[in-house]
């Protein structure tokens, strides 16, 4: 019985270590546009000592694994020690039942696979990796120089009860993954990460009276960046503001705010004679 026990506080302690996958890739997010061959992104084996398989697929909105209208590709490769390999998403025929008057999201997740244990009874911590694929038709096509997409100015934020909610008229999905009082101050504990979908709205968890009159929200943008969208309130109604860059020193000390579902890793705790 105290070996059982000891095993589980064991186990329990190694759960609660920050786990370093092996695999990563070289972005945190990808845009895939209409008429594009394929969209691709580089994954490196940061482990020197042992080979690591990367396995991929696609998920739609509803998190269901998906075989189009878009594909992975290779499904399945080995990426060598301290290795670099490249993963292709490319379209299928059925791309063009997509909308054509907004964006459509999926789901790339790449999965770890680490190599057999030759010791009994050990534990291998892996990693899954998340990001959002973002199909943009032809005529939403964004200039690659371009740090915001157009309308971010358009959104808007209506009070309804003791809540506010986010307006988005654009045809684009916008990323919120932090709250503040104003430009200067700091995020809001327990605000809760949301994705607004084009031509939507999404309410935002945490309560008007804590935003206050003059909002702000930050957002990420096509390359991963984080960027902040003052709101300036009149009765019930806010609009939109001028975009600022997030300063470096507002996020020093703390984490990073995580962008919702999407865009951060998931630990996975599996034996490794089951890998």
């Amino acid at each position: 019985m105290n070996t059982r026990l000891s095993g589980l506080a064991l186990l329990l302690a190694l759960l609660t270590l920050p786990a370093q996958g092996a695999l990563t890739v070289d972005r945190s997010r990808l845009i895939y546009n209409e008429g594009e061959p394929s969209v691709s992104l580089s994954v490196t084996n940061r482990n020197e000592r042992a080979p690591y398989l990367a396995q991929g697929w696609l998920e739609n909105e509803q998190e269901e694994k998906i075989s189009g209208p878009l594909m992975v590709l290779p499904p399945l490769q080995r990426v060598e020690a301290g290795a670099k390999t490249r993963v292709r998403i490319q379209p299928l025929a059925d791309i063009s039942q997509l909308p054509k008057d907004r964006e459509s999201v999926f789901y790339f997740n790449l999965r770890e696979i680490p190599p057999k244990s030759d010791k009994p009874n050990t534990l291998t911590l892996a990693m899954q990796t998340r990001l959002k694929v973002f199909y943009r038709p032809q005529g939403l096509k964004v200039d690659p120089m371009a740090d915001i997409v157009p309308g971010t100015d358009t959104l808007t934020l209506t009070k309804k009860g003791q809540h506010y909610v986010v307006n988005n008229p654009t045809p684009y999905h916008f990323s919120f993954v932090e709250a503040r009082q104003n430009l200067s101050g700091k995020g809001l504990e327990n605000f809760e990460p949301v994705m607004v979908a084009p031509k939507g709205n999404a309410v935002l968890e945490v309560s008007a009276d804590r935003l206050g009159s003059r909002p702000v929200l930050m957002f990420v943008n096509d390359y991963g960046s984080q960027r902040l969208l003052p709101f300036n309130c009149a009765g019930a109604t806010c609009k939109a503001g001028k975009v600022e860059v997030v300063q470096a020193l507002t996020q020093k000390g703390g984490t990073q705010p995580q962008e919702p579902v999407n865009d951060r890793a998931v630990n996975n705790v599996r034996k490794a004679d089951n890998a």
